[in-house]
């Protein structure tokens, strides 16, 4: 094995849940009609699964590139900074490695089923990501590709094979577009497929290990959900607590005992300021109250 398999559900798990309760409060308070708006087709719970369902696929994508990132650093590659510059545009390449003189690029997606629009500007920043590596790495041979971890959808790739034609004969460079092993069984560097048999089968464990369902009642996790939430502004409790249709609605399903409010509530009264006062006061209000579950 390259990579224990606990580390590598670490590193997945990390990414895909880290701040996942306080990003959730945040849209709620944000964005509470939502969840709550009579012109929506779902219950607030429903539409609770749906939003950390839909975080998860958008993380999902980012875990997968900081899990390669640490399996090519494991086999031998060099890692240089992913964050370039090109007339003060920040740029971000999703993996930027080398072994030797090459210098590897890869722009990697989980899967190719972008619309009409999105594959030109992917595209776009794939040829402005590959210009600027040429105006700082000019001690390299550049290898720019283009990786689509899923192979089941191939959408654009005739697009793509277009477009990467005409990179080649304007810049005089060498793309590539590969989908799943392919990456892995290519002759363009010792990528090890290894690595691509290992990730299935640790992929595979860890799924078998997930629950059917996310889990939204925060009181299940009291001490981490508060930890992880005691500290958000202010502004955004002022919106959780004085919003009727949240605390009717959307309290009852994520708080139904009450134990993190309770520890919130403890842990406004320590602090200074009016305002911790007030939320206090909503919060004592709320602990007294009876709810029901939507």
């Amino acid at each position: 094995m390259i990579l224990d398999y606990e580390y590598f559900k670490y590193c997945l798990n990390s990414k895909l849940f880290e701040d996942s309760y306080s990003d959730l409060i945040k849209k709620i308070a944000e964005n509470s009609e939502r969840y709550t708006g009579l012109f929506r087709p779902t219950k607030p719970k429903t539409k609770l699964i749906q939003n950390i369902t839909q975080s998860h696929e958008i993380r999902f994508g980012d875990a997968l590139e900081f899990i390669f990132e640490r399996y090519f650093e494991a086999v031998g590659f060099t890692l240089h900074t992913k964050r370039i510059f090109l007339q003060d545009k920040e740029l971000n390449i999703d993996q930027l490695f080398s072994k030797d003189n090459k210098l590897y690029m890869i722009e990697q997606k989980v899967r190719d089923d972008h619309d009409s629009t999105k594959k030109v500007g992917q595209f776009n920043n794939f040829e402005n990501k590959y210009y600027a590596l040429t105006l700082q790495y000019k001690e390299f041979e550049i290898i720019p590709i283009m990786w689509f971890i899923d192979d089941s959808l191939t959408k654009n790739r005739n697009y793509y094979l277009q477009e990467m034609h005409k990179l080649k004969n304007d810049y005089g460079c060498i793309p590539y577009l590969f989908y799943g092993e392919q990456l892995f069984i290519s002759e363009i560097a010792d990528f090890n497929i290894k690595i691509w048999n290992e990730i299935l089968l640790y992929l595979e464990q860890w799924k078998n290990g997930l629950p059917d369902m996310p889990e939204i009642n925060f009181d299940k996790n009291t001490t981490n959900v508060f930890n992880e939430i005691k500290d958000l502004s202010p502004t955004i409790y002022r919106k959780l607590f004085t919003n009727d249709d949240i605390i009717q609605q959307i309290f009852p399903i994520i708080f139904p005992e009450k134990k993190v409010l309770r520890l919130l509530y403890d842990y406004f009264k320590k602090q200074e300021g009016q305002i911790y006062r007030t939320l206090g006061g909503y919060l004592q209000d709320l602990l007294t109250e009876k709810q029901s579950v939507t």
